[in-house]
């Protein structure tokens, strides 16, 4: 593969290969035009995730901005949301995440953001590849370069923001004294994790938080890549063990009797004190159609409403703020607090998910066994033909079927007992298939008939 992956998730590519010099000087040099053609800031934010040569990046990055007529605003080794909090507070034209999020130690990536710290628009996305197929570019002349500033101040700035929060109660969660296990993939994570959980009085036990950049397992906090964090918190004996992934946008857990919480049932957890906190109020929340039901099962015990948008953080930004809804997220372990800014944060996650423990007194084992219990399983079809062909022929069967179709991302079918949702990648020859139901035998079960019923569809030329 040599050529990125272009979308609201930014530019990702193979250091080298899709992602070389020539390509990462492409994309940066469109969007500085872009924020020279959309604000009249002359700062531009960029952090990066600490993951291995990222630093080499991170200097391409700068000089291309420099160049540009751009101050840059250098935070160092930084989660996504904290570069996210910087831009928008410093009322930048912009900013860059360097980071190829949960991907593999050979991948990284350019995450662009708008002056209010969000993903850009699809619509946004069009027009910097616009500005990458145009011969124009905004490099200035010598006189007008503006020097670059390191400001390191944001992490504690981040913590700081977080604390003040008006949801927690610091007398509860202190007095729990939790003893938790970080595994931080030696990422973004590794300072600001513990960092924080150390002014909630936990004991910190840090399991790969050096913030080398090397990856000691696959970054994707999934848990057949937390057997080491699992074997952590028995031999600890710790309440919980947490992970993120190496942006520390995505927050999954761990109960204290080393089995994974699941990180569809991270959003639902820490809506809770959200829901709580406004339990005579109209309220909403907003998921991706991707995420669990259990939402809309504790949503409705609080009379909120659930609306629910494309797979995508900033289409799951773009309907809470068209909506007002107090809390949103996605069902990977993304928690969206707007108080905070709008964008994915697992240090808000773990906030609430400690207050949620400190107010109710349970062991987050008990707690997951009083969350209404659905089963995920998803997996994802090779194609021989064109994908939107396929889901159009599907969907002319499912359109007959008793169930409620959704067409926003795809094809959903929602059923009474359970729901299956088909999107095609924009990457490779695939369709992606998500299935929720009330156990792991029935899903995998409803996933067969599926095969059966479409087999000749999904095996057309």
């Amino acid at each position: 593969m040599n050529e990125p992956i272009v979308s609201v998730s930014g530019v990702r590519g193979v250091v080298g290969i899709s992602l070389n010099p020539d390509i990462i000087n492409k994309y940066v040099s469109a969007f500085a035009c872009l924020c020279a053609a959309e604000s009249n800031s002359k700062k531009i934010v960029i952090g990066w995730d600490g993951r291995l040569y990222g630093n080499y990046i991170k200097d391409i990055v700068s000089s291309n901005l420099i160049f540009s007529g751009f101050q840059v605003i250098n935070i160092g080794i930084a989660p996504t949301p904290t570069v996210q909090i910087a831009t928008e507070e410093l009322k930048a034209a912009g900013g860059i995440s360097i980071t190829a999020s949960h991907n593999s130690q050979e991948w990284n990536g350019l995450k662009f953001l708008g002056p209010d710290g969000t993903f850009l628009s699809p619509r946004k996305i069009l027009k910097l590849i616009l500005f990458t197929q145009s011969s124009k570019n905004s490099f200035t002349n010598i006189n007008k370069i503006l020097p670059p500033i390191d400001d390191y101040t944001w992490i504690e700035k981040h913590i700081e923001k977080v604390l003040n929060l008006k949801y927690l109660n610091f007398y509860k969660i202190k007095k729990r004294h939790f003893r938790i296990v970080i595994d931080a993939v030696n990422s973004s994570g590794s300072f600001i994790v513990p960092a924080l959980l150390e002014k909630f009085n936990c004991e910190v036990i840090k399991l790969f938080c050096d913030s080398s950049g090397i990856f000691p397992h696959n970054p994707e906090p999934l848990p057949e890549n937390l057997t080491s964090l699992m074997k952590a918190v028995k031999k600890h004996k710790a309440d919980l063990g947490i992970a993120v992934d190496p942006d520390t946008d995505r927050l999954v857990l761990i109960t204290n009797e080393g089995e994974p919480f699941i990180e569809e049932n991270t959003i639902v957890l820490a809506s809770i004190p959200i829901l709580k906190y406004y339990k005579h109020s109209t309220k909403s929340i907003t998921v991706n159609l991707s995420t669990t039901r259990a939402i809309n099962d504790v949503a409705n015990i609080f009379g909120a409403k659930v609306y629910r948008s494309p797979v995508g953080e900033i289409n799951v930004v773009k309907l809470m703020k068209q909506k007002k809804s107090i809390i949103g997220g996605e069902g990977s372990g993304g928690v969206i607090l707007p108080e905070i800014h709008y964008g994915r944060d697992a240090l808000v996650g773990i906030s609430l998910v400690l207050q949620e423990l400190a107010d109710t007194n349970l062991t987050l084992s008990e707690y997951k066994n009083i969350l209404p219990q659905y089963y995920i399983f998803k997996t994802k079809i090779e194609i021989r033909n064109d994908s939107n062909y396929i889901l159009r022929k599907i969907l002319s069967v499912l359109r007959s079927e008793n169930c409620k179709i959704t067409t926003l991302d795809g094809i959903k079918a929602d059923y009474k007992d359970y729901w299956i949702h088909l999107r095609k990648s924009n990457t490779e020859p695939i369709i992606r298939i998500i299935i929720e139901a009330k156990n792991k035998h029935k899903a995998k079960e409803i996933y067969s008939q599926f095969r059966k019923k479409f087999s000749s569809i999904l095996s057309s030329k």
